[in-house]
């Protein structure tokens, strides 16, 4: 949220970028479905790591990240950052390339009412009752697909467990978010080297020795990775909570119709269901949110 209470035209426009970015991500991972989704990962890793650092010198920003790798503290909290980011982003990669994608859709739409709960779990904050309804309507519609399926949506509650922690414990690192996601690939990079060295040793990797389309393909999973969070992570900085509440559906649901109309996974009738109450859920989390922003700009007046 801005200090002035207000959006910023640079902010919707790098916030909506990121989440536009997110929307089309399915597309490109699907084109790596013939890749382990281990060998993907450690390379959205890799090449993270040389983007973001030129951004950071760009922004002559690396002061801050020095200070926290001599940081006991800050380095031990960036690790529990950076283990459920790249759960996150192994359980996504590997929910897009074996028709898993609605899944994904799923849990990034539960995400910010499991992170509702956790603050409510947690922090202490207090839910009224819109936020209470919109949590439990959102557990309705994952009890109706495991009852329909005959097991837990694992895909979609892996997703919205690790984002929900992440975007929790992110909080306790005392960095800046470009800095902090710099230190978070800085140290996956190590088990990244060593997963594709070892593919390299055993003739199992697709880094430079098949196809170039791969190759490129691997390269760029570092575009696709650092340039929509760093977005994000400056975007958020410049709009109202509320405004990013409202914008943080539009990656799901362009997931979501890329899933049915792009990549045709099937769309039964426990989906019909749940589905629409987890939209359901998410107009009243909205309203409740935007609710409350209101209130508060109303008693912030003279």
């Amino acid at each position: 949220m801005t200090s002035t209470d207000a959006d910023s035209p640079r902010g919707f426009g790098f916030a909506v970028s990121a989440y536009f970015l997110w929307g089309f991500l399915p597309i490109y991972m699907k084109a790596l479905s013939h890749i382990s989704p281990f060998e993907v990962l450690a390379h959205r890793v890799l090449w993270s790591v040389p983007i973001a650092a030129v951004a950071l010198i760009a922004l002559r920003r690396t002061k801050e990240l020095r200070a926290a790798l001599l940081s006991p503290g800050t380095l031990a909290m960036g690790c529990v950052t950076a283990t459920l980011i790249s759960i996150n982003w192994g359980v996504y990669i590997w929910a897009i390339v074996s028709g898993h994608a609605l899944d994904a859709a799923l849990g990034y739409y539960i995400n910010p009412l499991f992170s509702v709960f956790l603050g409510a779990l947690l922090l202490g904050e207090r839910l009224n009752r819109l936020k209470w309804a919109a949590i439990l309507l959102a557990l309705a519609a994952v009890v109706i697909l495991t009852v329909e399926s005959g097991s837990v949506p694992l895909v979609a509650i892996a997703l919205t467990v690790s984002w929900g922690f992440y975007a929790y414990f992110k909080k306790s690192l005392p960095v800046g978010p470009n800095q902090g996601f710099l230190l978070e690939v800085l140290l996956l990079t190590p088990p990244a080297v060593f997963y594709v060295v070892f593919l390299g040793l055993q003739d199992g990797g697709h880094f430079m020795t098949g196809e170039a389309t791969d190759t490129w393909l691997l390269l760029g999973c570092g575009l696709v990775t650092a340039i929509p969070l760093m977005l994000y992570a400056n975007g958020a900085k410049l709009l109202r909570l509320s405004t990013i509440g409202m914008l943080q559906y539009i990656a799901p649901t362009m997931i979501f119709l890329i899933a049915v109309f792009v990549f045709g996974e099937p769309f039964g009738q426990a989906r019909m269901i749940a589905f629409p109450l987890i939209w359901l859920a998410l107009v009243l989390y909205s309203y409740a949110l935007w609710r409350d922003a209101k209130e508060v700009r109303r008693t912030a007046r003279p």
